[in-house]
Order: structure tokens, then sequence, then C-alpha cells
């Protein structure tokens, strides 16, 4: 097909998406509609998801967002070409949510289904908004994951390395809670650090004493730990000043590991000569200033091109999806109803598993 225009669903985590994406031959794409329900009140009294909460919440929300998402592109369901769908990884209900909500629209309309990699959409996302051609190097920085993939095609990911335990946005988060912060944890730990002294805490970075591109969050979130309770002992309690100082220690660490690990992620990914070097980002995770400032300023040292798409286009959304379905759809993929939720899905499926595989595969 000359033109493509495709429905894609997101349900992964928690928050439910909708979005309409079209493309010609040769012109960029469009987002023609782009819905996105989020759940944070939900969670907000847990201190994190729950994925039974976030699980009902897709069901109640994944039809309004569809009929949302087609009126704000002003189409109908006669008008598209595809049905593409987060299949996974993620919590296995929202993830299973949106594949059956998929289907039934493929079944009642006979669209073609287009299961999607939630990863491979944040990897593609700087394709749909800049076109960036192959390959380059990208680094998925979010509360779920975390890992330096070289994608070289649509369907051909190479990963450097990745977290062997917690991923930075689900460290934020824990530091948040372990500091009395509300959720979500990185915008809120952000806005202390700006308040406070980074250097008042000698807080670890860990793994920079080894090898490789592999990050490791969870000593340092042991560390903000005791360094809490220290206060905490010798004080009776924490005071604004101690709270900032803490978030802006530890931001810093995360700060640090991401930096040197992106130095030597770019270094392998620049020993294969590629014509047109890029160092893309996204991920929540990349929407911290600090953050992406040291990327940044990695990747103009290595003389890559940055690319961090826009914030909306950063987190969970179902143009992503959208646009990796159109990705696959050219590419001749296509799945039946025989499609299945996955809980996990590492897209270098060649890598040996990071933290372990069980009776469902690999998780990362």
């Amino acid at each position: 097909m000359t033109t493509l225009t495709i429905l894609g669903l997101e349900s992964s985590c928690d928050d439910t998406g909708a979005a309409v994406v079209r493309q010609r031959d040769g012109e960029a794409p469009e987002i023609l509609s782009s819905v996105v329900a989020g759940q944070t009140a939900l969670h907000a009294p847990y201190g994190g998801v729950v994925p039974e909460i976030a699980a009902r919440a897709h069901v109640e929300k994944l039809d309004h967002c569809v009929e949302q998402a087609l009126a704000e592109a002003g189409l109908g369901l006669d008008a598209i070409d595809a049905v593409a769908v987060t299949a996974g990884p993620g919590l296995i209900g929202g993830v299973l949510s949106g594949v059956m909500c998929a289907k039934g629209i493929a079944a009642g309309t006979g669209l073609p289904l287009i299961g999607v990699n939630h990863l491979a959409g944040h990897a593609l996302t700087p394709r749909l908004t800049d076109g960036l051609p192959f390959p380059y190097l990208m680094l998925l920085v979010s509360g779920g994951h975390c890992q330096f993939l070289i994608v070289r095609g649509s369907d051909d990911f190479t990963r450097l390395g990745g977290t062997i335990d917690d991923a930075p946005g689900e460290a934020f988060d824990k530091a948040a809670k372990l500091l009395g912060l509300p959720q979500p944890g990185g915008p809120a730990v952000e806005a202390e650090a700006a308040q406070g002294d980074a250097r008042r805490f000698a807080f670890p970075r860990p793994l920079l004493d080894r090898p490789g591109c592999d990050f490791s969050f969870s000593g340092l979130k042991t560390a903000l730990l005791r360094a809490r309770d220290a206060l905490v002992a010798e004080k009776g309690g924490l005071t604004r000043a101690d709270r900032a100082d803490l978030c802006a220690g530890f931001q810093a660490a995360v700060a640090d590991v991401i930096a040197e690990k992106s130095r030597r992620a770019l270094a392998l990914y620049l020993a294969e000569a590629p014509a047109a070097p890029a160092f893309a980002v996204a991920g929540g995770v990349a929407a911290n200033k600090a953050i992406r400032a040291v990327l940044e300023t990695v990747s103009a040292a290595s003389g890559a091109r940055f690319l961090a798409p826009p914030l909306k286009l950063c987190t969970d959304n179902a143009a992503m999806i959208a646009w990796a379905g159109i990705e696959r759809f050219r590419a001749g993929q296509r799945d039946g109803m025989d499609l299945s939720a996955r809980p996990r899905w590492p897209l270098d499926s060649a890598s040996p598993a990071l933290i372990g595989s069980g009776k469902r595969g690999a998780k990362a």
C-alpha cells in the first residue's frame, strides 16, 4: 500500500492508549490522534502500580480511548488498514486486555492484526518523530526497563547492556517512597533535588568498577535507605534540607552511572562505523533534566547526533505502537487470532537474559 493508516493500542502498564498514525510512501508519518488515559490517581494510595487495579482500569478505558482516537482523527474503522497492539512485555493483565480488544476489532472488521513488542515501540520512536535512519544507538530508560540497543532494523536489535535488577524509574519511585514523596517518584525526586546539595552524601556508583554496559540500581537504593535511617537516628527525623540533599545525591549518582555506561555503549556502537551516528533516548526517565543533560554532553563528545522524542512520546503511548505496526506491516509481518499476550518478550533473543528465565522465557 502507498498509504497506511493504522490504529494502535497500548496497555502494558498503567497507561491506556489508543492512537491513529498514517504514512504515505516517501513522506513523514503523521500522528492523526493520540489518546492516553493515565491511572496515577488509582495507584497513588499504594505507592506504586497495583497490577490487578491496572488491568481492570484498562478493561474499562480501552473502548473509550479507541472511540476518542478515531473521533479525533476524523475517521471510522473503515478507513483503518490494520490494528496494532502491544502484545508484551508488561503486566500480563493489562497486556491481555489490549490484545483481546484488538482481536475483537480485527474479528469484527476483518482488519489485519499486528502484535508489537512494547520495547520496539520505544526503540522505533525516533523514526516516527525524526525519520532517523538505521543503525542508531537507543537507550530505553523508564520505570520498567533500562537497556542499550543498536537498532539495525524494525525487527533487528542488538542489546549491549541493561539493568540486572531495578530500572532507573523504579529506583526513583522507591527512593520517593523512602523519603515520603508522592508518586510517580521521578518528578518528585527531581523537584527536591533541584533544591539540594548533591555533594553532601557519598552515594555509590554501582558497576562502574566493572567492564561492560550493564546497570544496577538496587544497591544505590539501599545506600539511600541507610543514609536516611542514619539521619533519623541522629536527629529524630528529616529536615526539608536533608531530604533535598538526599534526592540530589541520589539523582547525581544515577546520572553519573548512566553517563559512563552511555560512553561505553557509544564506543561499541561507533566501532561499527555507522554512516550517520546517532544516539537516541526514550522512556519516562528521559524527561529528567539532569539525566538528559549528561546524555547530551556524552553524545556531543562522541560526535553522535542526540535525539530525545517529545515527552508525550517518550512515556507509554499508542502512537509508537501504531508506528511500529506500520514498520512491521510494510515488512510483510502479520499475526493471527492466536496472538498471545506475553509478560516477557526480549527484543534481542540472541543475547543471554539479564535477570534470568522462568517457564515463560527470558525476562529481558
